[in-house]
């Protein structure tokens, strides 16, 4: 169990909002926070709401002899978890993009393909978001769809089958389950996103620039992409993030690596104000958030949404951490993982003590990404007469950081990652 503090506080309610436009803009402020989360992973909901709410104060009427409203809602207290699920669902509007997937022998069912925790940390603020495998193989709990029918526990399955054994309005639900009893968090916090649901936002805020550090050439998602950096939207932005084949060794994992160069460009962007200080992007934003993403009622709540906001704003990038959840190959299936539960309790427990966490695992030509090294100019040489400092080359360790197992890959949204393309066809 997570040890940040979780207790729920009572929200402030304020009065009723009786304007249309005032409604219209609340509901706004909600899509967009909603539509960042879901598609960044990671604290930068703050900065559009921030804009937002500056744009309804500026456009309110003060009116005479009002009742005094109550203070302004807080950040959410403690710490907490948000789910987010990417689900293939395949949607009427999109259904003749993905060939077999769709109408082929494997159509049919919906899989929660992407599985993302993000854990906010009580204050110092931190945010980590860890990704779990489609073929990560772990028990199913007994889950029961909206109309109270109940599936019984499966003791080992692909964690992406678990969406649909929650069955029709179940399925989030099932997800969180699952991911919860694994890692012992509390989700206080779920919502889902499809694969149209990405392309209409990618294209809502303009495209998100990613680096390959070798072309990508994937046959079975159709993407074909030069070495080099590319401003990626729509259909593309979807192949990128499915391809699996194209980059590292071709396994899930490698393509995990990939969606979280993604998160991290999409983070930067926005948090630049390339996004945030376009009032039309913002607009269309927040109109594709509302239409495209199902949440949990507990993140259906708009002043709950404020809080979350509020307790995400001013993340630096070096405390928002992507890290892909260990794992080991199965012996029973060479093509399915397994925890790997000692270097998952280490992760789980630099995150309860609120660590700032460190990336110690050096990507190989297995993986979906390698670290891009920022160019710097080359050092004066020292004289001939001064011995080097061995203290100025000694990165520092102190309690408030957690060096990770080197299985744990991952990296902060502070270093820049590319694409490892392998050019398979």
């Amino acid at each position: 169990m997570s040890t940040s503090v979780k207790r729920r506080q009572p929200v402030a309610r304020h009065g009723q909002l009786r304007s249309p436009s005032a409604v219209g803009q609340l509901l706004k402020i909600v899509g967009v926070v909603l539509a960042v989360v879901l598609v960044s992973g990671v604290g930068v909901a703050g900065y559009v709401l921030s804009s937002f709410t500056t744009t309804v104060s500026a456009n309110a009427v003060e009116l005479e002899d009002t009742k005094e409203l109550p203070p302004d809602i807080g950040a959410y207290p403690g710490g907490f978890d948000i789910l987010l699920a990417g689900v293939d669902t395949c949607e009427e509007k999109y259904a003749h993009l993905f060939g077999a997937r769709c109408t082929g022998k494997d159509s049919g069912g919906t899989l929660n393909d992407v599985n993302l925790l993000v854990h906010v940390s009580a204050e110092p603020r931190r945010v980590t978001a860890v990704s779990f495998p489609r073929d990560l193989m772990l028990p199913i709990p007994e889950c029961t769809d909206a109309d109270g029918n109940t599936k019984s526990a499966m003791s080992k399955q692909p964690l992406n089958v678990a969406y649909e054994h929650g069955g029709e309005g179940g399925g989030l639900n099932c997800v969180a389950q699952t991911i919860s009893k694994l890692t012992g968090e509390d989700i206080e916090f779920a919502a889902k996103v499809t694969f149209g649901g990405v392309i209409e936002i990618t294209d809502a805020i303009g495209g998100v620039d990613v680096c390959l550090a070798n072309p990508i050439k994937d046959k079975y998602t159709g993407l074909d992409m030069p070495a080099g950096t590319h401003t990626i939207q729509g259909m593309q932005a979807l192949q990128f993030l499915r391809t699996r084949h194209g980059v590292g060794d071709g396994s899930d994992l490698g393509r995990i690596g990939n969606q979280q160069q993604y998160m991290s460009s999409l983070a930067r962007k926005m948090i630049s104000g390339e996004v945030l200080g376009n009032v039309p992007t913002m607009l269309r934003l927040a109109d594709t958030g509302l239409n495209n993403l199902e949440a949990s009622t507990s993140l259906a709540d708009p002043m709950k949404i404020v809080q979350i906001a509020l307790a995400v704003k001013s993340v630096p990038f070096e405390d928002i951490v992507f890290v892909q959840y260990p794992t080991a190959t199965d012996p029973n299936d060479p093509n399915k993982v397994v925890p790997d539960k000692q270097a998952a309790t280490a992760l789980w427990d630099a995150i309860a003590a609120n660590k700032q966490l460190q990336i110690t695992h050096e990507n190989t030509k297995d993986d979906g990404v390698v670290v891009q090294q920022p160019e710097t100019p080359a050092a004066p040489e020292a004289p001939a007469t001064e011995a080097p400092d061995p203290a100025a080359t000694e990165t520092p360790v102190t309690d408030d950081v957690a060096q990770l197992p080197s299985s744990i890959k991952g990296n902060s949204a502070a270093v820049q990652t590319c694409s490892n393309g392998n050019v398979r066809r």
